[in-house]
């Protein structure tokens, strides 16, 4: 963009009318009203400070006399700091944000709190201007944010934010629509997978739905409906249309637990499972990941977290938005590297890709290492800042999302509908349930609703349900872009004397709800081997166990 070159120096007392455009902090009482203040927008003078919803962002501040000026995104205003001598100068130039044309107006949404950011190669974060290039999909450089421990603390762009002053990482997805390659109509297992079915998934962002017509598919589709969708067409992705938002903003790491020493400490589920405890939420590499948890306590933890955010649990169609980018051209397109891990600390990775799925020990052929030091390598794994790591990320480097494959399993907001009622389900029965009140989908218990009322949350946006069955193999009760079905067909492999469900993309596991087990968690766990990854499934009842942790989303 060619800057016009014309600036105007406007003095303070004049500046002092627009407060309701512009707020002023001075951290001294020696900045006088002889001092001044210079504004520029794309090179062009102006004596009115631009509103928030301008679409304008800071390039630089350049104050004179040894003065430092911060700009304060949370509350849209210059915090001028140092000031020790009189008629200090501070020039302001604002800039057009930074927007990347691919992404057909699917930019990221951002909200007081939450702080644009790059990351280094080594993991160092720094603050990023929003005038900046400060992501770019084209070359899998997604867009992230983190929200800090201290919000009052204020960086300048391209200053290093400390790890000790961030809470919580998060990574935007952007909204898009995808080409159907599979409607994953499969009701049974057979007797191989279909290796030709990988391939990268064809990927267009923007902020349209798609309709009826000869080209494109009508959205959402759930198994059974009829329409003109079918293989080759475009959908909007599901998990974009539910908010109506440009995108989502997805927990960069498997949700910790703020404090937790140990992993032990880590395995928290409250009693008061209904109100959760979003204090404790921390979402960092080199943390423990939050497990033993109900889906319940996760759920009211993740939906307290951040109101202002529309922070919830991950639902099961988000998870599949997330892998299917991660398998486009704007991710790195393969399978993502394991978490072997096996004190369960958020953003390790493996150091050899494992050659065999799940067997229950741990072989040559798939490697993991208890490694209980925060931010410590072991042998065959290493920790997020270890630039090795960067194999365990939806892109391959820093800007992406990790802990999808390894870990430990992640419970999601997808769950099986009772038979009778099309009630959520609670769980298999009165000992193994997510803590919801609501039906047992085990054929034969009692129906745990109480006064015929459930507990789910009464905003059905914020889960996903799928059809009932009494068997896992069922895969056509799969929700297009789920993740599940249309990575069929799916056979039975035997890894030593464990024999696993896996899918045709990569022998990631592929277990669906059923009445014994009608909640889905994803990933897998640090163990699984090659069985594990983005697009592994599998099915339980919802309750607190060791190996089970659940992921935030916010929807702004």
């Amino acid at each position: 963009m060619v800057k016009k070159l014309i600036m105007i120096w406007i003095i303070l007392f004049v500046f002092v009318v627009n407060l309701k455009y512009f707020k002023l902090e001075i951290d001294t009482t020696d900045f006088e009203r002889n001092s001044f203040i210079g504004l520029t927008i794309d090179g062009s003078s102006s004596n009115t400070f631009p509103s928030r919803d301008s679409g304008l962002a800071i390039d630089n501040i350049i104050c004179d006399k040894g003065a430092t000026g911060v700009w304060d995104y949370s509350n849209w205003g210059l915090k001028i700091r140092n000031v020790s001598q009189s008629r200090t100068k501070c020039q302001i130039n604002f800039v057009s944000k930074y927007s990347e044309n691919i992404l057909n107006g699917a930019d990221p949404v951002l909200k007081e709190g939450l702080i644009p950011i790059t990351i280094d190669s080594d993991g160092t974060v720094r603050k990023a201007s929003l005038g900046w290039e400060w992501y770019k999909y084209e070359e899998q450089r997604w867009a992230n944010a983190v929200i800090l421990e201290d919000e009052n603390q204020v960086y300048r762009d391209g200053q290093i934010i400390p790890e000790s002053n961030i809470e919580s990482y998060f990574v935007w997805i952007p909204r898009y629509k995808y080409k159907i390659w599979n409607m994953g109509e499969y009701e049974g297992l057979s007797e191989n997978i279909d290796t030709t079915q990988v391939h990268q998934i064809e990927v267009v962002f923007g902020t349209d739905t798609t309709v009826d017509s000869a080209t494109e598919c009508r959205t959402p589709m759930l198994s059974g409906e009829s329409g003109n969708c079918s293989i080759g067409k475009y959908m909007t992705h599901p998990a974009f249309l539910s908010f109506g938002t440009n995108g989502m903003w997805v927990g960069k790491f498997e949700t910790g637990y703020k404090g937790a020493n140990t992993t032990t400490e880590a395995e928290q589920n409250p009693m008061n499972e209904t109100i959760g405890t979003p204090e404790k939420v921390i979402i960092k590499p080199n943390v423990y990941s939050w497990r033993g948890i109900q889906v319940s306590n996760a759920f009211w933890t993740s939906y307290n977290y951040k109101r202002d955010y529309n922070s919830h649990m991950m639902k099961n169609t988000e998870w599949g938005a997330v892998a299917y980018l991660q398998h486009s051209q704007y991710g790195s397109h393969e399978s993502v590297r394991i978490n072997n891990n096996e004190a369960y600390i958020t953003g390790y990775a493996a150091v050899n890709e494992p050659s065999c799925g799940y067997t229950g020990v741990n072989e040559e052929c798939n490697k993991y290492e208890n490694i209980d030091t925060l931010g410590k390598d072991g042998t065959y794994t290493v920790n997020y800042f270890n630039s090795a790591s960067v194999v365990a990320s939806t892109t391959g480097n820093y800007s992406g999302v990790y802990d999808m494959s390894g870990g430990a399993w992640e419970y999601v907001m997808g769950v099986m509908l009772n038979s009778t009622n099309s009630i959520p389900c609670s769980g298999r029965d009165a000992t193994s349930n997510s803590g919801f009140n609501g039906p047992y989908c085990n054929v034969g218990q009692t129906d745990s609703l109480k006064n015929g009322v459930s507990n789910f949350p009464t905003d059905t946006r914020y889960y996903d349900t799928y059809a009932y069955s009494t068997v896992d193999e069922e895969y056509n009760r799969k929700i297009l872009g789920d993740a599940t079905g249309e990575m069929g067909p799916f056979t039975d492999r035997t890894y030593g004397s464990q024999v696993r469900q896996v899918g045709s993309w990569h022998d990631d596991e592929a277990w669906f709800v059923w009445s014994w087990y009608p909640w889905f968690y994803r990933g897998a766990r640090f163990d699984h081997g090659s069985n594990g990854g983005v697009l592994a499934f599998g099915n339980m009842y919802g309750s607190s166990l060791l190996g089970r942790s659940f992921r935030i989303v916010l929807s702004v």
